[in-house]
């Protein structure tokens, strides 16, 4: 079976537009309740959700859905996806469910499926549900629920505490926070309390910034995708380090005391090359993906590890890592997966342990925070318009693609694929010359751009 709604992170889109529907979610919502129907127990679904105003009426629509098959409902409101992820395990559900477009604009929304072990559903698992969505009817496979085993909803208000605990204990024992001053940067998203409350309580000195969400204002100029507000705070404050989170929290991006970012690539290296010392690195590398800079890979190389390639989406790398017994994996973007704490990426869990080797380093983020040098690599977007067929078939983008092959002549490395979340080509090119790069990426989007007017 092949998928059609869902993409590399769950069902997203324009909200309020297909597939993004009170209607569609109702549907989504009956699917996956007739799939994880499995036993005479009473099953329960957990739903949390990020700051998005459309986020009230997804989760309203999929409570419904839930309800109408017999499901228990626990609402935990708005939460980071590794909290719902942590919650479905730690509660025992059936599913877990988060409502939520990630680093998007707040016009974009998505819902996100977790299984009862806490980890995102298989290719496979979602082609099935999907396959329940098929036609205009409502009757669900398993059928719905008599009138007296309906389910029931319930807010449970202790969730946040809970991730809390989860996330400080995932802190080295022995270690403080105290005497460091850290920004932190909530992108007006799921972890807006969460988040400086961790740090806080650990021993922080905390400056947090865009915190305040008011429905419409997430990743607004702000959290992993958006850094500069975070780096001038940074450099204002005199902290000694900046954290930003994505709308969801499961991505993170840290940014050194003198305002200079660093990605996801050097943060996984850091920790691997921490953890390797330490005698507790897994699998004998790390998970990535073919986005993660050639420079990772050398410098992992020279450390005697491995760095295992793998699609675009973190839930690939984690089925890399659970193949192949690693437990550091991510994305440049700063999805980090630590797998001895968490079933997905963490962007709480990802900076304490930054926070960790930092301090037992004694050294500032600027000099310890880099462990090796990038090639030269360039990512250039193409938008075109949702519902047209991406250009990337087209004979002349083909062309493009195929000189820019030639012109690197091995020397370098060449990307060209659909977003699995949005509707963009995304180009990227990387090697050690870095004009020839910029060329070749130039040329090819030039071609795309073309072929989507």
């Amino acid at each position: 079976m092949t998928r059609k709604m869902f993409g590399t992170d769950g069902v997203r889109g324009l909200a309020n537009a297909e597939p993004i529907t009170a209607m569609t979610a109702l549907r989504l919502a009956l699917a996956a309740g007739s799939h994880f129907t499995r036993g005479a127990h009473r099953h329960r679904v957990i739903i949390g959700k990020d700051t998005r105003l459309s986020g009230y009426m997804l989760e309203t629509a999929l409570t419904s859905g839930f309800l109408s098959m017999g499901m228990d409902v626990m609402l935990l409101g708005p939460l980071p996806t590794p909290a719902v992820a942590m919650l479905t395990r730690s509660m025992r559900a059936d599913l877990g469910v988060m409502i939520s477009a990630s680093h998007n604009p707040y016009e974009d929304n998505g819902i996100k499926l977790f299984g009862p072990d806490g980890f995102k559903l298989s290719d496979d698992i979602e082609a099935e549900i999907e396959s329940g969505l098929q036609g205009t009817g409502f009757a669900p496979a398993q059928g719905l629920a008599p009138s007296a085993q309906l389910g029931r909803a319930k807010r449970i208000d202790d969730a946040p505490g809970r991730y809390i605990e989860f996330v400080k204990s995932s802190f080295p024992k022995g270690l403080s926070l105290e005497g460091l001053r850290v920004v932190v940067d909530c992108a007006n998203g799921a972890a807006y309390k969460v988040a400086p409350t961790v740090l806080w309580e650990l021993g922080a000195d905390v400056v947090a910034i865009a915190n305040e969400p008011n429905g419409t204002n997430i990743n607004d100029n702000c959290g992993a995708v958006h850094t500069q507000r975070l780096c001038d705070q940074v450099k204002a404050s005199g902290a000694h380090l900046g954290i930003a989170l994505d709308g969801d929290a499961d991505r993170v991006i840290v940014v050194d005391e003198t305002g200079t970012v660093i990605d996801g690539d050097q943060l996984m290296a850091l920790i691997a090359e921490s953890w390797q010392s330490a005698g507790r690195l897994g699998g004998g590398g790390i998970a990535a993906t073919v986005m993660s800079n050639l420079g990772l890979e050398r410098h992992l190389q020279n450390l005697g590890l491995k760095l295992h390639r793998t699609a675009v989406g973190d839930r690939y790398v984690v089925e890399a890592m659970r193949r192949l017994n690693i437990n550091i994996g991510g994305e440049q973007s700063g999805h980090i997966i630590l797998s001895d704490f968490a079933t997905t990426g963490d962007g709480l869990i990802a900076a304490l342990q930054i926070l960790a080797v930092l301090i037992r380093a004694d050294r500032p983020a600027s000099e310890a925070g880099r462990p090796f040098t990038p090639l030269p690599q360039l990512l250039k977007n193409v938008r075109y318009q949702p519902g047209q067929t991406p250009p990337l078939e087209q004979v002349k983008v083909k062309d493009a693609i195929a000189a820019g092959e030639a012109a690197l002549n091995g020397s370098g490395r060449l990307l060209i694929r659909k977003s699995g979340t949005e509707p963009l080509i995304r180009v990227m090119a990387e090697g050690e010359d870095k004009a020839l790069i910029a060329r070749v990426v130039d040329d090819i989007v030039g071609a795309v751009e073309a072929a989507a007017r």
